[in-house]
């Protein structure tokens, strides 16, 4: 038996065991009506080359846990992806990853491997998700012929909507670290940008509550409604 299996058409090449574990990976759960505080939820950020989400690569993946109202400090993710063929740009200036650690960091397909059986069914959460989301979903499908399917949930929407007493209409992540006197270690860094994001995100919890929106769905629909609002104020 051949050590490498193929997928049909242009998927790529992986081993063996590598398409036992994608074949083993759980599909992303419904969203459902438990309290937030019930939820496990999967904060990440993502270090790229750029931001073309159609050419640029994925580097680093970062991940916290929210687990029971919590961070839970002892579920977290952290890896760089080797992109062998990496060439430097201006954003080794943002990320601070050399080529160097870029070519010694973990196979791509091993490394998604890795981080979606760490995201296990959990919805996602991001700031600025869309970029993230789009990163995450092109560099699964390039590496492991694989879907991204899970939810995802956007700080950088949920913030505005819940906050609209700061006047952050389009703030970034140091905006609303910066209202809520929060710092990240290091910013540009995949998991200290995750643990200062699912931060945030708790806090952005707590204020849900109080508007009487304590579920995943209840968000949802909330910012369904204020994504219409934003758009009809923009006409």
């Amino acid at each position: 038996m051949s050590q490498f299996t193929w997928f049909s058409g242009r998927g790529p090449a992986l081993l063996a065991a590598q398409l036992d574990r994608r074949l083993r990976l759980p599909a992303p759960a419904p969203l459902d009506e438990r309290p937030l505080g019930e939820q496990r939820l999967v904060v990440l950020d993502l270090e790229t080359s750029g931001l073309d989400t159609r050419r640029d690569q994925l580097l680093s993946i970062g991940a916290v846990v929210i687990e029971h109202g919590a961070i839970d400090l002892g579920q977290q993710f952290e890896c760089t992806l080797q992109r062998q063929d990496h060439k430097v740009s201006a954003s080794v200036l943002i990320h601070g990853l050399a080529p160097s650690v870029i070519a010694a960091g973990r196979e791509p397909a091993e490394a998604l491997l890795d981080f979606m059986e760490f995201v296990g069914d959990s919805p996602l959460l991001a700031f600025h998700a869309g970029f993230d989301r789009r990163m995450l979903g092109r560099a699964l499908k390039q590496s492991l012929g694989q879907r991204l399917r899970h939810a995802f949930f956007d700080i950088a929407e949920l913030a505005p909507l819940l906050c609209p007493q700061a006047h952050i209409a389009h703030g970034g992540l140091d905006d609303w670290t910066r209202y809520f006197g929060l710092r990240a270690q290091q910013r540009h860094h995949a998991s200290a940008d995750a643990l200062v994001t699912a931060e945030l995100a708790l806090i952005l919890f707590s204020k849900a509550r109080r508007q009487q929106l304590d579920s995943l769905p209840a968000l949802q629909r909330r910012l369904a409604a204020w994504r219409r609002r934003q758009h009809a104020l923009a006409l």
